[in-house]
């Protein structure tokens, strides 16, 4: 919570498959040397690294990112989904890899490739499309695939599809955190995929076509229905609020800072060559205590935010983005207090910085009766010994963990984009490792 004509064409594992051919499909997912990435705008910075020194994904009509209509370029240098401006709905999957068959979990990587370019772009997968988008647009729909710690090497050591020694660097479980009450069955798992839309029904019909191709190579482990998200990832977007009442995400790194993105976000030369232009994700699902909450004096719960309820501002300022000054003093005291969330979570501390593109959730009612509502936490890194793991550390004497519970946790590697008619989810990989 803290601071990317039809005509009948030839499927990958040799059948035919109707609908666009390969380079059709690219063409209407938008790649091209002049087509994949747009200049940035203007926007805040981390640190001492510049704004407006980078590309990033963003719709290809000029459409608003928020209309029904707008569709986000599937291909490109990075995935869409990471830095694209956040949609306001989410359906994530977990997967389990239940095949021994190398061959048939490529192939099934190739497939969903295809089926997340046609997807993305508004069209269905095909004559066996489950249908309930028809008519639909592609509301600004992402796709973005990432690969678990156990697809190299499983829990009892075996190396089920000869990929352990092209295993990322910094893919390693993450250690345990105080307060972690996980629950094995949401948590982890081989594959992810994080769809993204401005229409629930978009998002979920993306996850269950992918859920439907594969049947008998993958199942599903784990879900998580999102709405309404709890960070900006462009400054052209205002900043939401979370649950709690309180705009979150106010010091996010954003889709124009080029520099920080690359210092912060995407995988370099000191990783696997597989993942370069990729990222680490991690998820965690957040229950927040909403009625523990919700009898706390509002100046308490902003001495626990460390900001103003209303506008947002830094306690001790004015408005949301008024600078952030550890050293401003109110009655005797810090005016932002040092157990506050924000104190605790801000890069100038915490000594790093993420991409987070979280959202609320609220699953009904838990069996102890209370609301089983909260933050479906997402955030995107170059490593997350040095991204997540870091700031999590650092959040051990957060006066925000009276108020929350972890029950689940999952990192992931997200390969680079896609970037021809040729390339699919994973081919690097797969192809660096016969």
């Amino acid at each position: 919570m803290s601071d990317d004509g039809a005509r009948p064409s030839e499927s990958t594992d040799g059948g035919a498959r109707p609908g666009l051919s390969r380079r059709g499909l690219f063409r209407v997912a938008g790649v091209g040397a002049a087509g994949m990435l747009a200049a940035g705008v203007t926007g805040g910075a981390v640190g001492r690294i510049t704004a407006n020194d980078g590309p990033a994904d963003v719709a290809v009509s000029p459409l608003p990112d928020d209309s029904p209509r707008a569709m986000v370029r599937f291909a490109g240098e990075h995935q869409a989904g990471i830095i694209t401006p956040a949609q306001d709905r989410l359906h994530f999957v977990a997967f389990d890899v239940i095949t021994d068959s190398r061959e048939d979990l490529a192939a099934l990587l190739r497939t969903w490739t295809a089926a997340a370019a046609r997807l993305t772009s508004g069209q269905p997968t095909g004559p066996d499309d489950t249908g309930e988008a028809q008519d639909l647009p592609p509301a600004g729909l992402t796709m973005t695939i990432g690969f678990g710690t156990t697809l190299f090497t499983a829990d009892d050591g075996t190396d089920r599809f000869g990929l352990a020694g092209h295993r990322p660097r910094s893919l390693v479980e993450l250690p345990p955190f105080p307060g972690d009450r996980l629950d094995p069955a949401i948590s982890g798992g081989d594959l992810c995929v994080q769809a993204c839309a401005n229409d629930p029904q978009v998002a979920v019909h993306a996850v269950r076509n992918l859920v439907r191709l594969g049947a008998g190579v993958v199942r599903v482990r784990w879900t998580q229905l999102g709405f309404g998200r709890t960070s900006s990832t462009s400054s052209a977007q205002a900043t939401p609020r979370n649950l709690l009442g309180f705009k979150d995400g106010t010091a996010n790194l954003k889709a124009e800072n080029g520099q920080a993105l690359d210092h912060f976000v995407w995988v370099g030369e000191d990783d696997v060559d597989w993942l370069r232009g990729g990222s680490y994700l991690v998820t965690r699902r957040i229950r927040m205590l909403i009625e523990d909450w919700d009898v706390l004096p509002v100046p308490q719960q902003e001495a626990v935010m460390g900001r103003t309820k209303t506008a947002g501002a830094p306690l001790g300022q004015v408005a949301e983005f008024d600078p952030t000054d550890f050293a401003a003093v109110r009655d005797g005291q810090p005016a932002i207090p040092r157990d506050s969330h924000v104190f605790l979570a801000h890069p100038t501390n915490a000594g790093t910085a993420i991409l987070r593109r979280g959202y609320s959730f609220v699953d009904g009612t838990g069996p102890d009766g209370r609301l089983d509502a909260g933050l479906f936490f997402i955030a995107y890194q170059r490593d997350p010994q040095t991204g997540f793991v870091q700031v999590q550390r650092n959040l051990a004497g957060d006066a925000l963990n009276g108020f929350v519970e972890h029950g689940s946790s999952a990192v992931f590697a997200c390969p680079p984009g896609v970037v021809d008619e040729d390339d699919w989810w994973g081919r690097a990989l797969f192809e660096s490792s016969p």
